[in-house]
């Protein structure tokens, strides 16, 4: 695996990009921007639906908020609840 030298250029060595994307070449982790337009929802939405503990697959890193995609659309598919933003 090449990484960046020290001080480098901030840009990843493709190696490294492969191993966050799955065959079809989608990433196998996203950002709450990423995820709420993957779903069609704001994302302050999604955020709130992250902090009430609604949405599957979440990492926290930090102040840094991940989903794994393949929980998501898994979700996504089978979820019977209420829209993501209605308080039924």
């Amino acid at each position: 695996m090449e990484l960046d030298p020290p001080g480098g250029t901030g840009k990843e060595a493709p190696a490294r990009d492969a191993e966050r994307r799955d065959d079809a070449g989608e990433a196998t982790v996203l950002t709450v921007d990423e995820a709420a337009r993957l779903l069609r929802v704001n994302r302050k939405t999604l955020y709130d639906a992250v902090r009430e503990g609604r949405v599957p697959g979440v990492i926290r890193l930090g102040r840094s908020i991940r989903i794994g995609r393949t929980a998501l659309l898994g979700w996504l598919r089978g979820n019977g609840s209420p829209a993501l933003g209605d308080d039924r």
